[in-house]
C-alpha cells in the first residue's frame, strides 16, 4: 500500500470511529462484523468499477467503526444487576487513581475489582460485572486509605447524572472513564490476598510518588501547583485555583498534555545529541546518533508519563511526540500533516473512546491551527513574531470548537497564554523537573529547591491572578460570527498578501470590539409556547418561554465548592438557546435545592424582577452589589400574548416550604402548568380554594403539576390529587436520592387518577409545547446517545414506584 493510500485509510478509520459517537444507537455487534466481512468481500469484484481511492477509504472507514462498536459494546456489557442496586456488597481489587479529598468530608477514588463476593452476583448479571468503580468513602478527614489493595463494603448504583441538551453530562465522563458503577464505601480494610499485577503494581508505583512529592513539597507556597505540573496530581487545587485557571483559560498549563511533554522531549534530544556527538563524533555515524537520541527522548517521555498517571492525555501527547520525534529521525520531506493523521489514528486505535473527550478536540484542533499558519509558510519568522501568531491564531482557531462543548473564550487568555506558557516552557518546568531531581538525590537541598520553585511559581501565579481581576470583556457572537471570525484570522495569518492581510485584520478587530460591547439583552421568539423542565437532580428549575419573555422558577441545587446547577446545567442550555434576559425569576422559597446558585443567574444574565415566597431570606442569599427589584409571591400578570399566570402564596405565618410560591401558568382551555415548590398536604388545600376562586369552572384539556416537594409523602394528598385531576405529573427528583422520593403512596394517587407519570430522575429535562390542541412532550432520554439511553442502563431501566 502506498504512503497515500496508508493516510487515507487512517483518514477513514479515524472517521469510522468518531462517527460512531454520533449513533443513538449501537449497532448489534453480529450486524458489524457482517457489514466489515462484506465490504471487504465485495470490494474485490467491485474494485474495478471503483477509483483506486476508494479501497482504503472504505475499508479504513468500515474498520474504524467496527473497531469502536467493539469496545463500545465491551464496556457497556459490563452492567451493575438491578438487584444489586442500593445493596450492601463486598468487593476485592486495588486503588488505580490517586485518591483525592472530595466534598462532604469524603476521599473519591477509582476502584479496579478483582473479585466479587456471592455466588448469586453473576447469575444476576446479563454481561459481565463492573470492572471499575468510581467511589467516594464519607467521613474520612485524613483522607487516607488503609492500602492500595482492599476489601471494600460498598453500596452501588448504576452510572447516572443529569440529563439535559447542553451542559456537563456526568454520565458522558463515566463512559469515557470506564466506571460502570458509582457508590459509597461502608468499610475497607486492606487485602493481602489481591493477586497485584504489572497494572497494579504501577498505580502502587504513582501513589507512593504522589505520597513522596506531597511530603517533600507540602511546606511550598504553591504545593498544588508542584504536584500538579510535576506528576498530575490536581486534587490539591482549591476552588480559587481553578477560578483563576478558568478566567485566565490557562487550564492546560496544570494538565500533564502535548506541552509538558513537548518540553521534556526537546530537552531530552538536546541533551542526547550534544552527549553522543560530544563522546565519540568519529565512531558514531549520523543516523546512530539520530536513533539514540530518538530513544533516548521515548524513553525520557514514557518515564514523565508514568511519573504523571499516565493519564488519557498524557497517553494522547505521547503517541503525538513519538509521531513526530519518528518523522525528525526519517527526516522525510512529508506533508506535516500526514504525520498528524497518522498520530490521529494511532490515538483512535489505543484509545477508541477518545472523541467523547473534549481534550481530543482541543489538542488536535491545536496542532492543525499551528500546522495550518507555519507549515506551509516561506521564510524565518522571529520568536516574539511567532508567538504572537501562534497565539492569536490558537485563539481564534479554537473558539468555534469551545463553543461547540459549551465553554467560552476568555479574552484575557490572550495576555495570560503568550506571557504564561514561554514562562512555564522554559523556566518553570525546567526548574520543578530538574529541582525534583535533585531532592530525590541530595536530600538537603530541599530548603534551596523550594525557595527556586515557589519564586518561579509565585511570578508566574501573581501574573495570572492580576490578569483574572482585570474584568475583562466577555465576547458574545453567533455561531456563524464566531466561525468567520476564526476562518477571517487564520486567513489573515496565512495568506500572503499585505493588503489582505491588512484589511482582514482590521475587519476582525472591529468585529471583537463590537462583540466585546455590552449587547442588547433581546430574546430569539418562539412561534408557541414552551415548558422545559431541567434534570437537575434533587430539585427544581423550569423555564417557560412566549413570545421574546422569558420566565424562570426556581434555580436548582447547589452545594458551594461542589456543584452548582446553575453553572452545569442551567447557564448552558439557555445559553444555548440564545437567552440573554430573564423577565422574572422566580424563587419558590429560599431552600438550597430551589435557590442554589441565583447569584450565578443574576450574574450571567439580565433579570427584570425575582418574584418569591421568601423576599427576606432571598435577598439575604444575594451577593453585595446584586441590584434587582424582589417582590413578594402573589397577583396575575402575563407571559407573552399566551400564557397567563397566577401567583398564589398561603397567608399567615408560614415559612420554609409551605411558605413556597405557587405558579399557575395558562395557555388559554388548552393547559395548565402548576408548580407548586414545596408546599405540604396542609397547604394544599388553600391554594385550591384561591384558584376555584380565580377562575371558577374553567378546566383546561390538559394539565401537567409538578409534584410538590418532588413527590415527598408530605405533599399531594389524595383531595389535592382528586382536584386536580392531572393529565400528567412531573416528578422532579434524584436517582435512588436518600430522601426516597418520589414516594410508593403519593405515586400510587396519581396513578390511580390516571395520570401519565414522568420523572426527571428517568426522562432527563422535558419539553412541553401544545400542538393543534394537543399537549406534546418530548423527553431527552429519546435523544440520548447510545451509552446513556442504551437498553438495560439506569435510564432504561429507571422506574417510578
Amino acid at each position: 500500500m502506498s504512503g497515500r493510500s496508508t493516510v487515507l485509510s487512517v483518514f477513514a478509520f479515524s472517521c469510522g470511529v468518531i462517527l460512531l459517537y454520533r449513533l443513538a444507537v449501537l449497532p448489534a455487534q453480529v450486524w458489524l462484523s457482517l457489514a466489515t466481512l462484506a465490504v471487504i468481500f465485495l470490494l474485490s469484484p467491485v474494485g474495478r468499477m471503483l477509483p483506486k481511492a476508494c479501497w482504503p477509504l472504505i475499508i479504513g472507514f468500515t474498520l474504524g467503526a467496527f473497531w469502536a462498536a467493539l469496545w463500545a459494546h465491551e464496556r457497556l456489557d459490563q452492567r451493575l444487576p438491578d438487584g444489586l442496586e442500593g445493596e450492601r456488597v463486598n468487593v476485592s481489587g486495588y486503588v488505580c487513581d490517586l485518591p483525592a479529598a472530595g466534598s462532604f468530608n469524603s476521599i473519591r477514588f477509582s476502584f479496579c475489582v478483582t473479585r466479587w463476593y456471592g455466588v448469586s452476583l453473576t447469575r444476576q448479571a446479563n454481561g459481565s460485572l463492573p470492572k471499575t468503580l468510581r467511589l467516594a468513602w464519607y467521613g474520612q478527614s485524613e483522607a487516607r486509605l488503609p492500602d492500595h489493595r482492599l476489601r471494600l463494603e460498598v453500596v452501588l448504583k448504576k452510572p447516572h447524572g443529569a440529563l439535559n441538551p447542553a451542559g456537563f453530562r456526568y454520565e458522558d465522563w463515566l463512559f469515557r472513564k470506564g466506571y460502570r458503577a458509582t457508590g459509597s464505601v461502608r468499610s475497607a480494610a486492606s487485602d493481602p490476598s489481591v493477586s497485584c499485577a504489572l497494572e497494579c503494581q504501577y498505580h502502587r508505583f504513582h501513589m507512593q510518588l504522589a505520597d513522596w512529592v506531597d511530603e517533600q513539597f507540602v511546606k511550598s507556597s504553591y504545593h498544588p501547583l508542584i504536584a500538579s505540573l510535576l506528576i498530575g496530581n490536581r486534587g490539591h487545587l482549591s476552588s480559587e485555583h481553578w477560578d483563576v485557571l478558568k478566567a485566565t483559560g490557562t487550564i492546560h498549563l496544570v494538565a500533564i498534555s502535548g506541552l509538558h511533554l513537548g518540553l521534556v522531549a526537546l530537552g531530552a534530544g538536546l541533551i542526547a545529541r550534544r552527549f553522543l556527538l560530544a563522546i565519540s563524533s568519529y565512531r558514531l555515524s549520523e543516523r546512530f546518533v539520530r536513533l539514540a537520541a530518538f530513544a533516548v527522548v521515548l524513553f525520557c517521555c514514557l518515564l514523565y508519563a508514568l511519573a504523571a498517571g499516565f493519564t488519557v492525555p498524557t497517553r494522547r501527547a505521547l503517541i503525538m511526540v513519538a509521531v513526530g520525534s519518528w518523522v525528525l529521525l526519517k527526516a522525510r520531506h512529508e506533508p506535516a500533516w500526514h504525520s498528524l493523521l497518522i498520530a490521529l489514528g494511532l490515538v483512535l486505535l489505543l484509545d477508541p473512546f477518545a472523541p467523547l473527550d473534549q481534550g481530543f478536540w482541543l489538542s488536535f484542533g491545536a496542532v492543525s491551527v499551528l500546522l495550518c499558519v507555519f507549515a506551509g509558510r516561506l521564510g524565518r519568522i522571529g520568536w516574539l513574531a511567532g508567538l504572537l501568531l501562534a497565539q492569536g491564531a490558537v485563539f481564534a482557531g479554537l473558539w468555534p470548537l469551545l463553543e461547540l462543548v459549551g465553554q467560552g473564550q476568555p479574552v484575557a487568555g490572550l495576555l495570560a497564554n503568550i506571557l504564561a506558557i514561554p514562562w512555564v516552557s522554559l523556566v518553570v518546568m525546567p526548574v520543578l523537573i530538574v529541582g525534583g531531581i535533585m531532592v530525590a538525590l541530595l536530600p538537603p537541598m530541599l530548603d534551596l529547591v523550594i525557595a527556586l520553585m515557589d519564586a518561579v511559581l509565585g511570578v508566574m501565579w501573581r501574573f495570572l491572578d492580576w490578569v483574572a481581576g482585570m474584568g475583562w470583556p466577555d465576547l458574545d457572537g453567533s455561531t456563524l460570527e464566531i466561525g468567520g471570525f476564526s476562518v477571517l484570522v487564520l486567513l489573515v495569518a496565512t495568506v500572503p498578501i499585505r493588503m489582505f492581510q491588512a484589511v482582514g485584520l482590521i475587519v476582525a478587530l472591529a468585529w471583537a470590539a463590537t462583540a466585546g460591547l455590552p449587547n442588547s439583552a433581546d430574546n430569539p421568539r418562539v412561534s408557541e409556547p414552551e415548558v422545559r423542565v431541567w434534570d437537575v437532580g434533587q430539585g427544581l428549575s423550569a423555564m417557560l418561554r412566549a413570545g421574546d419573555d422569558v420566565l424562570l422558577y426556581d434555580t436548582g441545587p447547589e452545594v458551594k465548592g461542589v456543584f452548582s446547577a446553575a453553572e452545569s446545567v442551567l447557564i448552558p442550555n439557555l445559553k444555548a438557546l440564545g437567552i440573554k434576559r430573564i423577565d422574572t425569576l422566580v424563587i419558590s422559597h429560599a431552600d438550597s435545592d430551589h435557590s442554589g446558585g441565583v447569584n450565578r443567574i443574576l450574574a450571567e444574565f439580565k433579570v427584570g424582577r425575582i418574584v418569591t415566597g421568601e423576599p427576606v431570606a432571598v435577598r439575604d442569599k444575594l451577593e453585595q452589589g446584586e441590584a434587582v427589584a424582589i417582590h413578594a409571591c402573589g397577583g396575575k400578570s402575563a407571559l407573552g400574548d399566551e400564557l397567563s399566570l397566577f401567583y398564589w402564596q398561603a397567608t399567615g405565618d408560614v415559612k420554609g416550604n409551605d411558605a413556597s410560591c405557587v405558579l399557575s401558568a395558562r395557555q388559554g382551555q388548552a393547559a395548565e402548568w402548576l408548580f407548586s415548590g414545596d408546599i405540604s398536604s396542609r397547604i394544599e388545600p388553600l391554594y385550591l380554594e384561591a384558584a376555584e376562586a380565580e377562575t371558577p369552572n374553567i378546566k383546561p384539556r390538559e394539565r401537567v403539576v409538578l409534584a410538590p416537594h418532588h413527590g415527598s409523602k408530605t405533599s399531594s394528598s389524595e383531595f389535592w390529587v382528586n382536584e386536580l385531576n392531572p393529565s400528567l405529573v412531573i416528578y422532579t427528583a434524584g436517582y435512588r436520592h436518600r430522601y426516597g422520593h418520589p414516594h410508593r403512596d403519593v405515586t400510587a394517587r396519581y396513578r390511580s387518577a390516571g395520570a401519565l407519570a414522568l420523572n426527571t430522575a428517568c426522562s432527563g429535562s422535558l419539553v412541553m409545547r401544545v400542538v393543534d390542541g394537543v399537549l406534546k412532550t418530548t423527553e431527552a432520554r429519546h435523544k440520548a446517545p447510545f451509552w446513556i439511553g442504551g437498553p438495560g442502563l439506569a435510564r432504561d431501566t429507571c422506574k417510578i414506584p
